[in-house]
């Protein structure tokens, strides 16, 4: 039986919601191992000059306990 454990982490993005998703996975890669999968709990976006300004999102990352 694995034992598996979830994280929550705040990203933030210019770009899109997907490269803020991807920086999440990437900042808990650097001190987390076996990680199974991402879940993006919510979504968010800042809004300067009617234009999206930066892309939020808080995700859950789940990683096996070795």
């Amino acid at each position: 039986m694995a034992i598996l454990k979830v994280i929550e982490l705040l990203a933030n993005s210019d770009k899109s919601w997907e490269d803020a998703a991807q920086k999440a996975l990437d900042q808990a890669s650097r001190s987390v191992d076996h990680i199974r999968s991402v879940y993006i709990n919510e979504q968010s976006a800042t809004v300067k000059d009617g234009k999206i300004d930066d892309y939020r999102v808080n995700v859950k990352i789940t990683f096996e306990v070795k």
